[in-house]
Formats: C-alpha cells, sequence, structure tokens
C-alpha cells in the first residue's frame, strides 16, 4: 500500500501544507472537469442546441472511461509533479482556444475543442489521484477525503456558477479566458507548492504495464467490485446530464442557472461531501455506503417533482440543494472504496481503472438522455433515472463486508 509520507499525526505545519496541496489539486481537477461536463452543457444550451446535442456532450466522458489505457505512463515516466505542472499549462491554451468558437457560438470548433480540454483533463486526473495516493496512507487518504471532495466542488462552484454567471453577465469569451487564466494560475502555484514525490523505479516495460492492470483485477470479490463501480452512479449521472435543459425550461437564463445548480447547488455539494467525508472518517466506510447510496438515488425523484410542479425560485433552489448534498455523501464513499482497491506500485493506474470504470455508465446513460427526454418529456425521464439507480442501491446493500477495508 502507499508510504505513510505525511501521516495524520504530523505536525501542524505539516499537517496545514498537506491540507492546502490536497485543495489545490483537486480545485486543479474539478475545474477543467466543470468546463467538459458543466459549462459545455451550459454553452450548448446558451446556443439554443437540442436536447439530444446538449446530452451528447456527456460523450466526452469517453476521455475518463479510456484514461486506464494511458495511466501507466504516469505511473513510470518522470514524477507526478512534473505531470500536474506541465499538463495545467496545457489546459489552460487549450481552455483559452475557447474563446474563438465562443465569439459566433460555432458549435461544431467549439466540440472538437472540448474533446482535446477532455483528453488533456483526464490525463491530469491520473496525475493528481497517483500524487495523492502516493504521498498519503490509507488513513490519511480517508481522512483528507472530505476535504479534496470539498475542494472539488468548490471547483464545480468556480465552473458552473461564477464562470457561467460570468458568461451571462458579460460573454463567452469572458467566462473561458477567466477559466484558462486560473488554471495558469494554479500550474505556478503548484509548481512551488507541491512537495515532490519520487517518481516510479519500474521501467515502461509489456510486462509492468500487464501486471498493473492484472494486480487490479485480483483484488477480492473484483466481479462484484466492478459491477458496483459501473453501476453506483448511473442514475445520478443521467439526471444530471438533462440539470441544466430543465432549468431553461423552467424559464431560467444562463446568470440564473449558474447562480441555481453552480452556486445553490454546488455549496450544498460542498457541505454534503464535508460530511460525508466526517462520517465515513468517524464511523468506516462499510457501515456507511448503503445509507449514502440510498439518499443518492432518492434525491432523484425530487427532480421529476420539480418538473412536474415547476416550483418557484424557493422550490427549485431547495431540490437542487437537496440533491446536491446527497450527491456529496455519494461522491464521498465512492472516492474511498476506489482508493481502497488501489496496492503496490500501480497505485495512479489502479485508481485510474476505477474512476474510468465509473464515468461509463455515466457517459451512456448522459448521451442517451437527451433522446429519453425529448421521447418522454422531463418528468417521466426522471423516473427513469430513479429506476436506473437501483441496482447500484441494491449492490451497495449486498456488498460482502470483507470488501471493505474500513
Amino acid at each position: 500500500m502507499s508510504s505513510p509520507a505525511v501521516p495524520v499525526t504530523a505536525s501542524p505545519p505539516r499537517r496545514a501544507r498537506t491540507a492546502s496541496w490536497a485543495l489545490s489539486t483537486y480545485f486543479a481537477q474539478g475545474l477543467p472537469y466543470s468546463i467538459v461536463h458543466q459549462i459545455s452543457a451550459q454553452f450548448f444550451t446558451a446556443a439554443g442546441a437540442s436536447l439530444q446535442a446538449i446530452g451528447l456532450t456527456s460523450l466526452y466522458g469517453l476521455a475518463w472511461n479510456l484514461k486506464f489505457l494511458w495511466s501507466p505512463l504516469v505511473d513510470v515516466i518522470s514524477s507526478k509533479k512534473i505531470w500536474i505542472v506541465g499538463i495545467e499549462l496545457l489546459l489552460a491554451l487549450a481552455v483559452a482556444a475557447l474563446a474563438w468558437p465562443a465569439q459566433s457560438f460555432d458549435l461544431g470548433l467549439a466540440a472538437k475543442v472540448f474533446l482535446v480540454i477532455a483528453f488533456i483533463a483526464a490525463t491530469h486526473d491520473i496525475a493528481i489521484d497517483g500524487y495523492y495516493i502516493q504521498s498519503l496512507n490509507d488513513a490519511d487518504q480517508a481522512a483528507y477525503s472530505g476535504l479534496r471532495v470539498a475542494a472539488y466542488r468548490v471547483a464545480l462552484l468556480v465552473g458552473n456558477g461564477a464562470l457561467v454567471v460570468l458568461a451571462g453577465m458579460v460573454s463567452w469569451v469572458a467566462c473561458f479566458l477567466a477559466a484558462a487564466g486560473i488554471l495558469a494560475f494554479l500550474a505556478v502555484l503548484h509548481h512551488l507548492l507541491l512537495p515532490p514525490v519520487a517518481a516510479s523505479q519500474d521501467t515502461l516495460r509489456a510486462a509492468v504495464v500487464k501486471e498493473a492492470f492484472l494486480s487490479y483485477l485480483r483484488q477480492p470479490h473484483i466481479w462484484m467490485v466492478l459491477a458496483f463501480i459501473l453501476l453506483f452512479r448511473a442514475g445520478d449521472a443521467m439526471m444530471f446530464a438533462m440539470a441544466t435543459p430543465l432549468l431553461k425550461y423552467l424559464g431560467y437564463d444562463t446568470a440564473a442557472r449558474g447562480f441555481l445548480s453552480g452556486t445553490v447547488g454546488t455549496l450544498a455539494g460542498i457541505g454534503g461531501a464535508l460530511l460525508g467525508g466526517a462520517i465515513i472518517s468517524r464511523y468506516g466506510l462499510r457501515r456507511c455506503f448503503f445509507p449514502f447510496a440510498l439518499i443518492q438515488s432518492l434525491a432523484i425523484p425530487a427532480y421529476a417533482w420539480m418538473a412536474y410542479a415547476k416550483p418557484g425560485l424557493l422550490g427549485v433552489a431547495a431540490v437542487v440543494a437537496f440533491e446536491q448534498v446527497a450527491a456529496g455523501f455519494g461522491t464521498a464513499a465512492l472516492m474511498v472504496f476506489l482508493m481502497q482497491r488501489c496496492s503496490g506500485n500501480f497505485q495512479a493506474t489502479h485508481f485510474a481503472i476505477g474512476s474510468a470504470l465509473m464515468s461509463v455508465a455515466a457517459t451512456i446513460a448522459g448521451s442517451l438522455s437527451g433522446f429519453v427526454a425529448a421521447g418522454v418529456g422531463f418528468t417521466v425521464f426522471f423516473w427513469i433515472a430513479f429506476v436506473i439507480s437501483w441496482p447500484g442501491v441494491l449492490l451497495a446493500w449486498l456488498m460482502p463486508a470483507r470488501v471493505h477495508h474500513g
């Protein structure tokens, strides 16, 4: 398992430094994700794209689905710090390039640039997750999990909240240039802030790459583990893909959508992630998994009610906040579970495999969501998403205790 580089018993200055880089790296991981998955949907919605086209933006998740294929490169070439800083500079340049198609809502060109950003961002995720796992032992990974998820959701707040509001009040060009500036700043910050972590001593050989994947598949109850990872977020992801079009259907413009889903929702999600991480740290993952999965699932029918009842602003804000708190609980549990599946010299690869599988169902469900919603309407669509969440809840209940480490 990972070495105890910065144990929870470390001195206050070292704990503070660990907390600071955990916050900054997972903020840096969350912002490109928000750009690709949230801001792209907002951009296409503002441009008047169809529900089908908006749903197809979920296909950008293919970059995350496939990232395990090149994750061994990050494990064995150079150091995680060099990967993180270099990729953040590339992300800054790529996001700045979105300002060109944003001037005229050139959706074809914008779609291609978003795709490039998706693959760069997925590689960035590999490096950051590997750095976190390599730097901290199991106890520390759990202890900082709520903080890590909260930082990620702060990035979603900045992306789907502040940057979308900026797009609505100023322009989409200003939105993308501001995002590029933040990423460039993070690259400089991480060059100065991140403690060095030694690169793997393995060389990139076919046998090494093969062992990285086979060692992941040797864990106990692997088929149940794989099924659970694939299905846990499927219903929630399907709901998420149509959340922005639903708000537009209810009459909210770009700035208002940025406030509701980006600000109100993300703040609630941060609270849910922090609370969920604290509960897991205290009671252990095994006792929390099924309740958290159930809460995450039960939040989806609230969107069906919102589509049917068309409540006022307070009702919409309450539904968005409740769903995001529930999603924060689910995310905190799943991230700890995925990290507990990582071991040996291939921790970045192991986490990349788990997180890639996690996003497969999200990509499939999200890409089909626009076609389903256009065919049955929003209310029925969200009930379908609720039903799709049931297998993940059932697997969380059936998961043998010995699969969980804590």
